[in-house]
């Protein structure tokens, strides 16, 4: 195992990028999925992401790093230890997204929210809507994976380390639906 290798290279030698057919957590269908937690299981791959998300932004100034849990937790630390600063993560309330465990942002502190892959932005969206009660700077949104094909939109700068465009569809217009083709929930299992 190479700890030099790219994105694609680590997300296809950890068995993280899949093809079939699955559901989204937006709930529309698609013919490729990202179970980045797969590329985390060794900790050379998870670094070596951590690192190349890190470069993304390393003249930004950054002094905290956040990202959503589940998928941005390890993420984040990753990308703190590559940038020398705090690691910080978020986690689901009936609204939305919040820091909790005692975490805090100071006055002006910059933050980096990191998120493994995008594909709606959603889970981003919920944790920059709650920065916005912290005295915080969000300095910008950093990605692992792009799978908006760069459609993703957030009031910062993103920046993805590896984009792809994956085919998205509603469950009544999905052509693997139409051919009958199992539907797979790989989060599930």
């Amino acid at each position: 195992m190479s700890i030099s290798l790219g994105v694609p290279e680590i997300l296809t030698e950890s068995g993280a990028w899949l093809r079939g057919h699955f559901l989204l957590t937006s709930g529309l269908h698609s013919d490729q999925f990202l179970i980045m937690a797969r590329a985390f299981e060794r900790p050379a791959w998870g670094r070596q992401l951590g690192r190349l998300v890190a470069e993304l932004f390393r003249q930004d100034g950054v002094q905290a790093v956040v990202g959503p849990a589940m998928g941005g937790v390890l993420l984040a630390y990753e990308v703190a230890a590559a940038l020398g600063c705090r690691a910080l993560y978020t986690e689901k309330t009936e609204t939305g997204m919040a820091l909790k465990r005692g975490f805090r942002l100071a006055a002006g502190e910059r933050v980096l929210v990191v998120e493994d892959a995008v594909s709606t932005g959603g889970s981003v969206k919920k944790v920059l809507e709650h920065l916005r009660s912290q005295p915080a700077l969000v300095v910008g949104v950093a990605a692992v994976a792009d799978r908006s094909g760069g459609r993703a939109a957030f009031p910062v700068p993103f920046r993805s380390a590896w984009s792809l465009e994956v085919s998205q569809w509603t469950a009544d217009a999905c052509p693997l639906c139409a051919k009958g083709v199992p539907l797979s929930r790989p989060k599930e299992g």
